[in-house]
């Protein structure tokens, strides 16, 4: 693939499927966040509790890019995508009884974190797919899928409010759709490098 050359259409189609990933994924990651205020009121945390109970996912997702960006690498994005969002949906459905325990909810917290390593499928998925001369363009439009966080602190609230389970539903059978989806969806560029070493 050479600089001037026009993207292949299954480009778009993987970035677009990537973009929606990356967005549901995110939403997923942050659903303890927009929610801490109520646990609190149930748990009576306090400030410090509270803010580690939040910080929990977010520092497992970013560290967890690590091995899964080198797994991508090694097995790809047409696996690692739909693999990271059906496992998801794990400590998705695992809040629902953890909400009524501080320990249980910090431990779904840690593995929620899981959601937010996308990041490190989506980027070398698309990366792969366009020249350089589109590259940064399409890794824009990638990047939008954060805002899975801004919708996530937008809507959970008040689908917890309507029924508290039901944030939890809706996201774990969203996940499960788009892990469906992206199994036939996504594909790695033909011809991509593979690492033959560790």
């Amino acid at each position: 693939m050479t600089g001037d050359e026009r993207p292949p259409a299954a480009a778009w189609r993987n970035l677009v499927t990537a973009t929606a990933g990356f967005a549901l994924t995110f939403w997923a990651w942050n659903l303890i966040a927009p929610l801490a205020g109520d646990f609190d009121d149930r748990l009576h945390m306090g400030a410090s509790a509270q803010s580690l109970l939040v910080a929990v996912p977010v520092l497992v997702g970013s560290v967890g890019r690590v091995p899964v960006g080198a797994l991508t690498d090694r097995y790809g994005a047409r696996l690692m995508f739909p693999l990271i969002s059906a496992l998801t949906i794990v400590p998705v459905l695992l809040l629902i009884p953890a909400k009524a325990s501080y320990a249980a909810l910090l431990a779904v917290g840690f593995f929620l974190g899981l959601g937010g390593t996308t990041f490190a499928i989506g980027v070398p998925l698309v990366n792969s797919w366009f020249p350089p001369a589109h590259r940064g363009a399409a890794l824009g439009v990638f990047g939008m899928g954060m805002g899975g966080v801004a919708l996530s602190g937008f809507f959970t609230p008040r689908l917890y409010h309507r029924g508290e389970t039901l944030p939890f539903l809706v996201m774990a059978i969203a996940l499960a759709v788009y892990a469906d989806l992206a199994a036939f969806l996504i594909n790695d560029r033909p011809g991509r490098t593979v690492p033959g070493t560790p």
